[in-house]
């Protein structure tokens, strides 16, 4: 608005003629002079000066808005962008209808809390028939740890929707829209993203899921500058494929946590290595989200997942439309479950801190059935 041109504000034509005169073109020639600078400039009466900036400045600045009218805007582009329901009523209405569309939704946490147990049901909800709450469509569910179960996402389906799963063919439906993806490698997790904004449209995708970012990274062993380059041409890339397909993007994050040695390491590493419950409790005292600051930056919608005492929590750690709230939960036959609506505010740095305080003794709910 400061470029606007002197000439099209509608000025008296004896002061506009002074204006271009003078070579005072646009709104920001004025204003980057004093009153006074521009009566000598100028040669005309103050009051002519004060009455000429008045008039640029009205019609220069944008109209004021109340914050009623700001909200009401913002619950109208709510409606437009369209929202996936997690069926956990608290977390939906924190976030005003759920899983929002068009961009990126982080889920956080040590490995085995539920994030792979929350992405079975949110395919599911995706994929459910819209008479049914569902978004009646496909899904895109990138694999990179071989968690994702068949079997239990059934199980899930037919202990939440027993009406729609008893219906014969309709467990082989929902289960044939569910399009796993299993890249071993960034450079095939790479080509895979790229085909998959080409099919988008094509399969009806109503929602992308990718388990986890963090581990393919690991896996590479890309560390420094390179991982920072690979990892912004990617979270760029999730980020306009969301955008470009106004659908929900979910994506989970590993932590990381610094031994005593000076190494990072992951908690599936942990496992993996098949270190007692006692030294991972010791590694993972103080756990952060993997991936960094670059990456936390880029996510809307950040929910952790930990555990104190034994007691599961979501976090809703990071969202423009809701204070941090934190939800406990447990993972029933049905999915994730939420044991009030409630939720706890927690302000402060509380919120982002990720606990796993009696966590191995509580998360291997369906570990025997992965496939």
């Amino acid at each position: 608005m400061a470029n606007k041109l002197l000439s099209e504000m509608g000025l008296p034509k004896s002061i506009a003629n002074i204006f271009a005169a003078r070579n005072l073109i646009t709104a920001k020639d004025v204003f980057s002079l004093t009153e006074f600078e521009l009566m000598e400039l100028l040669d005309v009466d103050l009051s002519v000066v004060t009455s000429a900036v008045a008039h640029i400045s009205e019609i220069t600045c944008p109209p004021y808005q109340t914050a009623l009218s700001l909200l009401e805007q913002r619950g109208q582009n709510e409606n437009m962008a369209g929202h996936l329901p997690t069926s956990l009523k608290g977390l939906d209405n924190a976030l005003c209808g759920g899983i929002p569309f068009g961009v990126v939704t982080e889920l956080v946490g040590p490995a085995g809390i539920g994030k792979t147990q929350f992405c079975l049901k949110l395919s599911l909800l995706a994929s459910l028939p819209s008479s049914y709450g569902g978004l009646d469509g496909s899904v895109i569910y990138i694999d990179t740890e071989s968690k994702f179960s068949s079997r239990r996402m059934i199980e899930i389906g037919f202990n939440s929707f027993p009406e729609v799963f008893q219906t014969e063919g309709m467990a082989q439906e929902m289960a044939g829209r569910i399009l796993v993806l299993r890249p071993t490698s960034l450079s095939e997790f790479t080509d895979s993203l790229q085909k998959i904004k080409v099919s988008l449209f094509q399969h009806g995708v109503k929602l992308l899921i990718i388990d986890s970012m963090a581990a393919l990274l690991s896996g590479e062993g890309v560390q420094g500058p390179q991982r920072q380059h690979s990892l912004g041409w990617h979270i760029s890339f999730i980020k306009s494929v969301a955008e470009f397909s106004r659908i929900p993007v979910v994506v989970t994050n590993q932590v990381r946590s610094q031994s005593r040695d000076g190494n990072s390491y992951y908690s599936f590493q942990e496992q993996s290595r098949g270190e007692s419950s006692e030294a991972a409790t010791k590694v993972d005292s103080h756990l952060v989200a993997a991936l960094g600051i670059h990456w936390a930056h880029a996510v809307s919608i950040r929910l952790i997942f930990e555990s104190r005492s034994g007691q599961r929590f979501i976090k809703l750690a990071k969202s423009p439309v809701s204070p941090p709230l934190a939800f406990p939960f447990n993972i029933t036959s049905s999915g994730i479950s939420l044991l009030n609506d409630d939720g706890v505010e927690m302000p402060g740095p509380e919120i982002h801190s990720i606990s796993c305080q009696g966590h191995n003794d509580v998360i291997n709910l369906g570990s025997e059935m992965m496939h």
